[in-house]
């Protein structure tokens, strides 16, 4: 049969993700770096380095555990598996579900499927037929799914198990095909495919929010939103580029708690970036390590791979949820004074900007069934940070006491004092698009319906206990903008 190009990278998109990651796992772990100079082979695993000749040599930067490597670009990239140590044990007494059980079994079943494969692949046996991982009912349905892959309404949990757990790396290798940066960029598809694995491999699966279906659907976002015509219009292949990189990668290596978390136990990483956008930096610096590791850009010039670097540290870090006034603020600026020329390479970078940071915070404007789940993963979050506070006898952080701060007297201040005025801006940009104006009602009808939830929770509990009074983040959360 013969396919064309973009039927080959389809199928390729579809098919290697499944048994890909258990053949990278085999030779996944880096070598140690030398307290002394070293060659550039011996270093190629933990981040490539280019050298005009043998004899030069890199310096390593050790700190507090921490190692890092300094190219000549100037760039520093952290190695890869530098994430804090966390001691999730306690995590274990978590009750689950019977619904998420069953997921269990399920995500089981399948990875033994895509197991057998790999180990048969490892040991030298080549499947005498096509291999197919997952049959052709779940790959046709993945190929649907990709089809639609522009629409708001795409189900990223539905996906994630179409992929048998591989959203992120099939996702990115069928926007980059769609996009033509492949071809653009001349990428190699196999280094592409390895350097994607290595992304989602570096995201920790036991966090219930920041993992690597957090990240797929960030991309999947930022894929709508590059296509609003007043950025589209603009884009060049290297804007594109940067913002699909920047959306997997935005929070890569993530522990699972937040920065203040890291500040208060005095962790590494906190002494390292100096207080000061600690997991954004991280995130970035992880990303560059897995670039140079997997030598996705070395064909490109050196200022043009230090230039990309620099970019996707300046996309990343504007993900911090503390630079949020200061981004808003300049946004509001631009529209007022209509000054945003986008033909200007800064105005679209910050453009791009605030897209991420849509994106990163776009849960809230989906769809209901999927705003619900992505809000009680991410409070999960908080909470397990919150019992490992008191475990460790550390003050508990802000919306990490799950006896204080409920889930919808969270969701409704952060869509309040968060989502709502980013995602107006955003409308005002755009010129209220369907997209932005279908994101907005989402918005609204979803914090209606969690006030409402608001509302029975305390209903529930007066009925009762007539002595329970309601909490004071509950209350503030009920008298503050009745309107959406």
């Amino acid at each position: 049969m013969n396919l064309t190009f973009e039927e080959f990278i389809q199928k390729f998109c579809l098919e290697l993700p499944y048994f890909w990651g258990h053949c990278v796992k085999q030779n996944k772990r880096l070598e140690q770096p030398q307290t002394s100079t070293f060659k550039s082979h011996v270093i190629q695993r933990c981040g490539e380095i280019s050298f005009d000749s043998p004899e030069q040599s890199a310096k390593c930067v050790r700190m507090l555990g921490d190692a890092r490597l300094r190219g000549q670009t100037g760039v520093l990239s952290e190695r890869r598996g530098s994430y804090p140590f966390i001691d999730f044990r306690l995590l274990n007494n978590t009750i689950y579900s019977g619904e998420i059980g069953t997921k269990k079994k399920v995500k089981r079943l399948l990875s033994f499927q895509r197991y057998f494969h790999a180990s048969r692949l490892l040991r030298g046996i080549v499947p005498q037929a096509s291999l197919y991982l997952l049959d052709e009912g779940y790959l046709g349905q993945a190929r649907y799914m990709l089809s639609k892959v522009g629409m708001w309404d795409f189900d990223i949990f539905l996906f994630d198990r179409l992929t048998n757990g591989n959203s992120l790396v099939t996702l990115l290798c069928h926007l980059f095909n769609v996009h033509g940066l492949i071809h653009h960029f001349q990428l190699d598809m196999v280094t592409l495919h390895r350097f994607l694995v290595m992304v989602q491999e570096d995201y920790h699966s036991q966090n219930p929010y920041h993992n690597a279906v957090h990240a797929a659907d960030v991309t999947q976002a930022m894929h709508c939103y590059l296509k609003e015509p007043k950025l589209a219009n603009f884009l060049t292949p290297l804007d594109i580029m940067l913002g699909l990189l920047a959306a997997a990668a935005h929070d890569v290596d993530h522990p699972g708690v937040n920065q203040p978390f890291l500040i208060k136990t005095k962790h590494h990483l906190a002494s390292l970036y100096q207080n000061v956008s600690v997991l954004e930096n991280h995130h970035w610096r992880s990303t560059i390590g897995m670039l140079r590791e997997s030598r996705l850009l070395a064909h490109l010039p050196t200022e043009e791979r230090h230039d990309i670097e620099q970019q996707l540290g300046s996309l990343i870090l504007a993900t911090d949820i503390n630079r949020q006034n200061e981004f808003l603020i300049r946004l509001k600026a631009h529209l007022k004074n209509q000054d945003l020329k986008m033909e200007d390479a800064p105005d679209r970078h910050f453009m791009l900007q605030i897209a991420l940071k849509c994106a990163d915070i776009c849960n809230p404007c989906r769809l209901w069934e999927m705003s619900r789940q992505w809000s009680e993963r991410v409070c999960e979050e908080f909470y397990r940070q919150g019992d490992m506070e008191k475990k460790f006898d550390l003050e508990v952080s802000p919306l990490c006491n799950q006896q204080k701060d409920t889930i919808p007297s969270i969701q409704i201040g952060f869509m309040t004092y968060i989502v709502e005025p980013l995602f107006e801006e955003w409308a005002n940009f755009t010129g209220n698009t369907p997209l932005s104006e279908n994101m907005l009602n989402h918005l609204r009808r979803n914090k209606t319906k969690w006030r409402s939830l608001l509302h029975k929770q305390y209903s529930s509990s007066r009925s009762t206990d007539h002595t329970v009074p309601m909490t004071e983040n509950e209350e503030q959360t009920l008298n503050e903008g009745e309107a959406p």
